[in-house]
């Protein structure tokens, strides 16, 4: 029964640092272009970042991804806290923390049988590729993104060929004095074919 209730309330949310056009890492991995300059008098204040990590009960990463934060943790200190962390990949990776599992089943298992059964709030983190297959499977309840003002021209981006038209309902919008806009949809349920590429 606990189990069941759980699962009524389980909620995944893609969550995504963004540029305005669209990608979400320059080629070279530099994050330079997160710190905004910008201001914007009629935003709200950032949300206390240690007050919010509170609020998720597990991050789902991508093996890049993971890689790549465990390269920036170096010099920023490791960004996911004690928050239990889930890596996918089917590689052999360093584990410097108790609270990072790897793990190498498909998706839906992951979902189904390990996350709704534990946790309430899942945050999906990156990257493209994980997003692209939370999307296509109808595994992720919500995307947010987080808009830099800034247009970098190239790089990654946030949603690589995912292969169908998906449609969203925008549940709300923050701008924040940093000059950072937050969307926040919710991914409505598709019954239309993935064309796969």
């Amino acid at each position: 029964m606990e189990a069941s209730m759980k699962t009524d309330t389980f909620k995944m949310t893609i969550h995504m640092v963004s540029s305005l056009d669209g990608f979400i890492a320059k080629k070279d991995n530099s994050i330079s272009w997160l710190d905004t300059a910008d201001r914007y008098e009629d935003g709200v204040a950032e949300e206390d970042a240690g007050e919010f990590m509170k609020t998720i009960d597990c991050f789902v990463i991508g093996a890049r991804t993971y890689e790549h934060a465990l390269e920036l943790s170096k010099d920023f200190g490791w960004p996911y806290g004690d928050v239990p962390t889930i890596v996918l990949s089917h590689r052999k990776l360093p584990v410097h923390r108790n609270n990072i599992q790897i793990y190498s089943c498909d998706l839906t298992t992951l979902v189904e049988e390990h996350l709704k059964s534990r946790y309430r709030n899942v945050w999906c983190v990156g990257g493209a590729m994980l997003v692209r297959d939370l999307i296509r499977q109808q595994l992720a309840g919500e995307i947010r993104i987080s808009v830099i003002p800034v247009i970098l021209g190239d790089g990654l981006p946030f949603f690589d060929h995912i292969g169908r038209e998906q449609a969203l309902h925008l549940k709300g919008i923050t701008a924040y004095k940093s000059g950072i806009a937050e969307l926040w949809y919710e991914i409505k349920k598709n019954t239309g074919p993935v064309q796969n590429k």
